[in-house]
Formats: structure tokens, C-alpha cells, sequence
């Protein structure tokens, strides 16, 4: 009888803790989800599985949480949002430049806030960590630019969309100031009208 208890204990000892590795599962995926978004079934995809598309995002997370990434300044926030202006009235004589200006002051806020920027992959991961859900918006800027450098040549309607998404990121990411001061999404107002405010 003492030998049947114990398979019994044993097999009740293994179901316990199969539940419990299956609960631990089930919270991680909902916080993956939670924070990374789209960005999650993305990574799943390209990593083949569900498993290792988790592994991915907690190695972005770790690595992000390695980085010093903070807030600008007020002072530096306003000083990029006149640079991004100064970029978007450029369009129209010349969208391509535009659209390459905005990614490279993008870059610039991100390397002041901590990020890093010498590799675009490891640069849109940490991204992703922060903001998977303009993620979509930077990819899309990206690919119009690349496509752009390719070919050489990009019709005008694509570049304004780049110029869209970037600003997307790029409202995102400056707007996480100091002291929170962020300019309303108005491209019609004057450099003198923005001052004011």
C-alpha cells in the first residue's frame, strides 16, 4: 500500500509542478505580449517559434536594462523639435533629403537618450523594448528610405508617409522629456507662433 501512495504523491508532485512551469508560461507570454505588442508575434515569427521568439524579446529586455537610457532635457527637446520643423519645411523642395534628414535627427535623439545607434538592428530592438507599438511606423519610414537609396528615386507620396512615420517615432521618443513639454502635433504653425508656446 505505502508503495502505491507513493506513485500516487509522485505523480500528483509531477502534475503540481508541470502546472506550475505551465502558469509561469502563460504570465510571461501575457507580459511579452503586454509590453512588446506586435513586436511579439514579429519576433516569433522571425525567430520560427513561439519559445524562441520569447528567448529574443527577455534578451532584448536584459540588454536594454543594461543601457542607461534616460529622459532629454527640456532645453535639448525643444532645440529638436525646432531642428524637426526646420527638416519638415524642407520637403517639399526636397523629400528625399527631408525624409533622410529626419531619420538621422531621430538617430541623434536616440543617441542622447541612451540608445544605441551604430547598429540599426540592435538599434530598432532596443526601440522596440520602450515603443513596440511605433515600431510599425519606423520600420515602414526605414524601408521607404532604403528603398529610396536603392533605387534612387521614391515618389513623392511614399516619401511623405517616411516623413509620417518618422514623426510618429520621432514625437514618441522626444516627448519623453524631463519635464514632459511637448509641442501639439501642428505642422501648420509659424517658427514664431512655436516660440511662443
Amino acid at each position: 500500500m505505502s508503495m502505491i501512495l507513493d506513485v500516487i504523491l509522485a505523480v500528483v508532485l509531477v502534475l503540481i509542478v508541470l502546472a506550475v512551469i505551465a502558469v509561469v508560461r502563460v504570465r510571461r507570454r501575457r507580459r511579452l505580449r503586454s509590453q512588446f505588442g506586435a513586436e511579439y508575434d514579429r519576433a516569433v515569427e522571425g525567430a520560427g517559434g513561439r519559445r524562441a521568439g520569447e528567448r529574443e524579446l527577455l534578451g532584448r529586455a536584459e540588454r536594454h536594462n543594461r543601457l542607461d537610457i534616460k529622459p532629454l532635457d527640456p532645453a535639448a527637446a525643444a532645440r529638436y523639435r525646432e531642428q524637426w520643423f526646420d527638416v519638415q519645411a524642407r520637403f517639399v523642395d526636397a523629400p528625399a533629403e527631408s525624409v533622410s534628414q529626419a531619420h538621422s535627427l531621430l538617430t541623434m535623439v536616440m543617441a542622447e537618450r541612451g540608445y544605441p545607434v551604430n547598429d540599426s538592428d540592435e538599434r530598432a530592438s532596443m526601440l522596440s523594448v520602450d515603443h513596440a507599438d511605433v515600431m510599425d511606423h519606423y520600420r515602414a519610414g526605414m524601408d521607404v528610405e532604403n528603398r529610396w537609396r536603392r533605387e534612387g528615386s521614391a515618389n513623392t507620396e511614399a516619401l511623405r508617409q517616411a516623413m509620417q512615420h518618422y514623426r510618429e517615432v520621432f514625437d514618441r521618443v522626444v516627448g519623453e522629456t524631463a519635464g514632459d513639454d511637448v509641442y501639439p502635433s501642428d505642422t501648420t504653425s509659424t517658427a514664431d507662433e512655436r516660440s511662443t508656446r
